[in-house]
């Protein structure tokens, strides 16, 4: 019985539903039948017939098909952006103006843009000349100039060419702005509604403002400002008339009349526009005439040394820090570089002259150098030997096998697990594998130091360490030093196999120079709006250098390394004048030759070799790298007072040197606390007159007799060929508190030079 309770209650349910979904039907369709009725009775009241009827159903008809038209002209006219980000400078490049520490300028990247001058300081006649030929009534219409359209329309239809453009300025300035300049019906249905959104956004002053400082005017040039400095080497604020003239003819084709590629045609540009500022009533006839005597000229662009590898490596930086300091909204600004202008000079001088010469019989068509001090900052970069025949930057970009380049870090990470230089390892054979690596020479020293070892560039040696201290340490060390490139846990991992940039080796042996402190490249010292002010300052926003690797283990390698160069591969680097250190490196087949050394003062890598990989006829990290470094530190160091290194202390074997050569040398032995190898260390070269900065009195003093800049004038003659004069024999006295010991130039035979040997000491000055 409650069973048959429940299954009525369920029919009741869905009896009560049906009805109320009948019902509701019902009573829809009897609604909308009732209000269709109506309906027809209320449009029966408006009900026409003959030719009103007619009238009615045209201009309904229209509506309706004009309302469709509006609809999708619209659609079709939309503004590709949303509105609501920064509209202004969509697709805008950043200007990047280059200068030495001195405020020199020495380059621009990116395009080229100043618009930082305002518009009142811009000259009539320039505002002038560009309204007069791009948009003589610029101030009476309203973002389109319907009645310059249809003179336009009928003179190109009677010329049956298109002889005038009826583009308002702002049409212009949207083109530039958010359009590309394909020639469509849509980009120019884009540009008159996106004319009409400029003239509702923004006054008159502000279009012409931003028309002048954002139209391409050739060369790389954007804005009024930046082509008056390219072209005429002076400011806006101070072109002539004729000059005016020039550059408003740039705005209509600026590749086809910038006066660089073509002056005859910019000036016959210059004339038209004089012409038309006359018609306009801009200036009278006898300015025109005037300004057509005295033509427009423009500056020797070649005459302008421009370093171009190293102004790319610092548009590269300056695009990086703008976006980590988040400066993205400032396009223009110009950036104070590390850059030594002179020294960047003599390295592209030194690299192509060494290609001219000495690499011909070793067939190496290229090169890359790169110069920085011990922290990082970069001085010069050579990328290959012209930048206008190829602009890839070896030095920046070029991964090549550093070969024996790459052991100071396979013998530091040795240091840092318990060896020291004075080691004792054997160099023999070793096979790892199926792979056995041998020495250069094909012969084995037997029980060796690692200092001799690493002098030697043994090959077995660094693989033996390996297999002593691991993969892992090795790699470890190369990037905690400051390598950035990866670096495969392969067998053949100590002898370089793995492949580098010329900048990222530099920059672990500048490491190695800074005392283990870790180097990082750089080349952007400040960055400034063009008001001035300063937006990135790294004195204020970089972080100071990290210590890396205790500095006892990286003095234990700088002196290794030293040795490389006093007695091992790398004897043609050697100076005499200063402490130096570093490692030359052979890669298999000859196909890469490098040397990367350093003083206090430079780390320079050097690399020799062929873009297509080829092999060299045999050049070695001691032939043309090493010479190549070896030219160019004698020629930056001719100023610099020589200083110590870690672990390389500046005894009184640098003043012998120097005694050998020239001059008199008053030498003080005040004795100093020994370094880690247990050697004296602290001396320094002193200009006369100078006293010693330290109050100790241990500085060596170069004052060769009769000589106005005694340093300057002893590192140029430091490596002459003297003529045959006999030398004063050295006399030693005794020292005193009142005064130093005093050495003078023994009376013995010069050595023997070979002709090669001549030939480069020569070079040297």
């Amino acid at each position: 019985m409650a069973k048959l309770d429940k299954i009525s209650g369920f029919h009741r349910f869905f009896l009560r539903l049906d009805s109320i979904v009948s019902t509701g039907l019902f009573e829809f369709a009897d609604g909308v039948k009732r209000g269709w009725g109506a309906y027809t009775s209320f449009l029966e009241r408006f009900r026409i017939w003959g030719l009103k009827r007619v009238i009615v159903d045209l201009l309904d008809d229209a509506a309706t098909f004009g309302l469709i038209f509006a609809i999708g002209l619209v659609t079709f006219a939309l503004p590709p952006f949303s509105g609501t980000d920064d509209v202004w400078n969509r697709n805008r490049q950043y200007a990047v103006t280059v200068t030495d520490i001195n405020g020199e300028i020495i380059g621009r990247r990116g395009i080229r843009q100043d618009d930082a001058i305002p518009l009142d300081e811009i000259p009539p006649h320039v505002i002038n000349a560009v309204l007069a030929t791009e948009d003589a009534r610029f101030y009476s219409h309203f973002g389109l100039d319907i009645q310059g359209t249809m003179r336009a329309m009928v003179a190109n239809a009677k010329a049956n060419d298109v002889v005038q453009g009826g583009s308002t300025l702002t049409q212009q300035l949207a083109k530039n702005l958010f359009l590309s300049p394909e020639r469509t019906l849509r980009r120019k249905v884009h540009e008159a509604f996106l004319a009409l959104w400029i003239e509702a956004r923004l006054s008159k002053k502000q279009i012409l403002k931003m028309y002048l400082d954002r139209s391409y005017l050739g060369g790389g040039n954007y804005g009024v400002e930046a082509a008056a400095q390219y072209y005429f080497g002076k400011s806006i604020r101070d072109v002539s008339l004729s000059e005016a003239a020039m550059l408003a003819g740039l705005f209509k084709a600026p590749s086809k009349f910038a006066p660089h590629v073509n002056i005859a045609n910019a000036r016959g540009r210059a004339g038209v526009v004089l012409g038309r500022m006359l018609d306009v009533g801009a200036i009278s006839q006898g300015e025109m005439f005037q300004a057509q005597r005295e033509a427009a000229s423009v500056i020797n662009q070649s005459d302008f040394y421009s370093p171009d590898y190293f102004l790319d490596w610092a548009y590269r930086e300056a695009l990086q820090l703008i976006e980590e300091q988040g400066l993205q909204n400032d396009y223009v600004v110009e950036v104070k570089s590390t850059i030594d202008p002179r020294m960047q000079k003599s390295a592209q001088r030194i690299v192509n002259e060494m290609l001219d010469t000495e690499a011909v019989k070793y067939r190496a068509t290229q090169a890359a150098l790169v110069t920085m001090e011990p922290d990082g900052a970069l001085k010069a970069i050579v990328g290959g030997r012209d930048y206008e025949n190829s602009q890839f930057n070896r030095a920046t970009d070029a991964l090549r096998q550093p070969g024996s380049a790459f052991k100071p870090f396979v013998y530091l990470a040795a240091l840092r697990n318990g060896y020291n230089p004075n080691t004792m390892v054997i160099d023999a054979p070793i096979t790892i594998g199926s792979w056995s690596p041998r020495n250069y020479s094909h012969r084995y020293a037997g029980r060796i130091s690692l200092t001799r070892a690493l002098a030697k560039s043994y090959n077995t040696v660094p693989v033996r360490l390996m297999t002593k201290i691991g993969r892992t340490p090795i790699i470890e060390t190369a990037h905690r030093v400051g390598i950035q490139s990866n670096l495969l846990s392969v067998p053949s991992l100590p002898l370089g196999t793995n492949e580098v940039t010329v900048l990222d080796l530099t920059t672990g042996y500048a490491t190695f120079a800074n005392g283990g402190k870790l180097a990082k490249p750089y080349t952007v010292l400040e960055m400034r709006r063009p008001n001035g002010e300063v937006i990135y300052e790294r004195s204020q926003n970089a972080a100071p250098a990290e210590q890396v690797v205790p500095e006892e283990k990286i003095s234990e390698l700088n002196y290794m390394l030293n040795k490389v160069v006093t007695e091992g591969t790398a004897r043609r680097a050697k100076l005499g004048f200063t402490p130096q250190a570093g490692k030359t490196g052979t890669t298999q087949s000859y196909r890469d030759a490098w040397f990367v050394g350093f003083t206090a003062h430079y780390v320079t890598g050097v690399w020799y070799g062929n873009d297509d990989f080829t092999p060299t006829n045999r050049a070695t990290g001691g032939s043309l790298p090493a010479m190549t470094w070896q030219r160019l530190m004698s020629d930056a160091l001719k100023t610099k007072t020589a200083l110590a290194l870690p672990g390389i202390p500046l005894d009184s074997s640098y003043a012998k040197y120097i005694a050998e050569k020239s001059g008199e040398i008053e030498l003080s032995l005040a004795p100093t606390t020994p370094d880690a190898s247990g050697d004296p260390s602290g001396l320094g070269y002193l200009r006369p007159g100078e006293t010693d900065p330290s109050g100790n009195g241990d500085v060596v003093i170069i004052r060769p007799p009769s000589r106005s800049d005694a340093v300057v004038q002893v590192l140029q003659d430091m490596f002459s060929v003297f003529k045959d004069k006999p030398r004063p024999k050295v006399r030693r006295r005794q020292s005193s508190a009142s005064g130093p010991q005093i050495f003078r130039p023994s009376n013995r035979k010069r050595a023997r030079q070979n002709t090669k040997r001549l030939r480069n000491l020569m070079d040297s000055r």
